[in-house]
């Protein structure tokens, strides 16, 4: 099979997202190298998610997404801003367009704490770096312009490393697994995500478990409780997404180990965290202070 037939489903899907004007389709075209999007200075220009199945080197196979300005208003701006909502459930990578002329907005750092909570990783790209002073960028965050190229390249690599990192081969749990244990994962499905289609960290997860020779029980928060009831034996650990933490938490008994898919996928990150697993007492990994960015308390 070629790279032009892997499916949708097994692309990376890349998001670019941001406020009206900040440059977002002038983004993606010169990262693509194609017209993909509608380029004007009139506010609002995109008025629907843009898609675009590709190959686009350095990455491979992936799926292009522009989308309405986050801060579009009216009755149909937030029509749009909901589309862009819909748009985040399969998302893989976002790359937030920031226009480098007026600076971080409320509306970027609303953006970025969407995709904290939704645990996807993300990029800030200070775009129009042509007509205004460079920014000074930390860790995951890059100068461009659109217009003049400039950093384009750098850009594509620095997703093309971000993707890569998602993808490598790592143990999430396995090595805290005995062939045979019961792990239940517990998946939201919210109603504007695509079917048939899982977060990666969620896939991630249970590769991992199977690869351990340890069997996978996939359900809804809203089905748990019967899970557990029906199960007849006691789990290893209990795995759930951010946003249902706190259903999950006050659901699943005190002797069982609770975390969550986004620690699970920083777990390389944060060294403590294996010392959390290894002790029997302690599964309310989000209210411990680690090395990490701690679990937020939906509780």
């Amino acid at each position: 099979m070629s790279l032009n037939d892997t499916p949708s489903s097994e692309r990376v899907h890349i998001g670019f997202f941001g406020r009206r004007n900040a440059g977002k389709s002038s983004v993606v075209n010169a990262v693509t190298g194609q017209e993909l999007s509608v380029v004007s200075d009139v506010k609002g220009t995109t008025t629907d998610p843009v898609t675009k199945a590709m190959e686009l080197l350095p990455l491979g196979p992936v799926v292009i997404i522009d989308t309405p300005g986050f801060d579009d208003v009216g009755t149909l701006g937030e029509m749009r801003v909901r589309k862009t909502k819909q748009i985040l459930n399969r998302t893989d990578l976002a790359v937030l367009i920031v226009d480098n002329s007026t600076g971080l907005s409320d509306t970027d750092k609303q953006l970025i704490g969407i995709f904290k909570e939704k645990d996807i990783p993300y990029i800030t790209v200070y775009n129009k770096s042509d007509i205004a002073p460079k920014t000074d960028c930390g860790e995951g965050e890059i100068s461009v312009s659109a217009v003049c190229r400039e950093n384009i390249h750098e850009l594509k690599e620095m997703m093309a490393h971000m993707t890569k990192r998602q993808g490598e081969e790592k143990v999430l749990v396995g090595d805290l697994l005995s062939e045979g244990d019961f792990v239940v994962l517990v998946t939201p499905i919210d109603e504007s995500a695509p079917k048939g289609r899982m977060i990666l960290p969620q896939v991630q997860a249970i590769r991992d478990i199977l690869d351990a020779n340890a069997v996978n029980i996939v359900t809804k928060e809203t089905q748990l409780a019967e899970t557990l009831a029906k199960l007849g034996t006691k789990p290893r650990m209990v795995i759930t997404d951010s946003q249902a933490f706190g259903m999950v938490s006050r659901i699943v008994p005190e002797d069982i180990p609770l975390t969550s898919f986004s620690i699970l996928t920083g777990r390389r990150h944060c060294a403590y965290l294996g010392g959390l697993y290894s002790s029997p007492s302690v599964r309310r990994y989000r209210k411990r202070e680690t090395a990490c960015t701690a679990e937020k308390d939906y509780g």
